[in-house]
């Protein structure tokens, strides 16, 4: 498949869709997801155009791999949960929404988690957990 520049996360990487931005450097932005499946839910994506894991350079997907590394550890201090659920999906088949390669980062446990889209969360509480977790950073 190849790479929609259309997608919102693409719009999101232009600045031409608001997001609430956690960290951004070269290589990747972490952002909070809109639709979160428990509070504090965050994405973490790359700036190079991938689809899926399959798409994109390892050393691409090391800096990735570290961002998503540090929003991990600032939601654990900043959020007080003791777990946090590392997601990732390749393909429509597998439930990807967004075809742009994205890592979701869930601080919670599994039984607490909500349907990914089900409903949109509480903008209020979103922008403050994203000024909590991101002062971590």
């Amino acid at each position: 498949m190849s790479y929609d520049t259309n997608n919102i996360f693409a719009k999101i990487l232009r600045g031409e869709i608001p997001s609430f931005k956690l960290y951004e450097d070269d290589y990747t932005l972490a952002f909070m997801d809109i639709m979160p499946q428990a509070d504090g839910h965050a994405l973490v994506i790359p700036k190079f155009e991938a689809v899926t894991l399959l798409d994109i350079p390892a050393d691409q997907l090391s800096h990735t791999m570290t961002t998503v590394q540090k929003v991990m550890a600032a939601q654990k201090s900043e959020l007080g949960v003791e777990g946090v659920v590392l997601m990732q999906l390749n393909g429509e088949g597998a439930g990807q929404s967004v075809p742009h390669l994205h890592f979701h980062l869930i601080p919670t446990h599994l039984s607490k988690l909500k349907r990914h889209g089900s409903e949109q969360g509480d903008m209020d509480k979103i922008k403050a957990l994203a000024a909590k977790i991101s002062a971590a950073l």
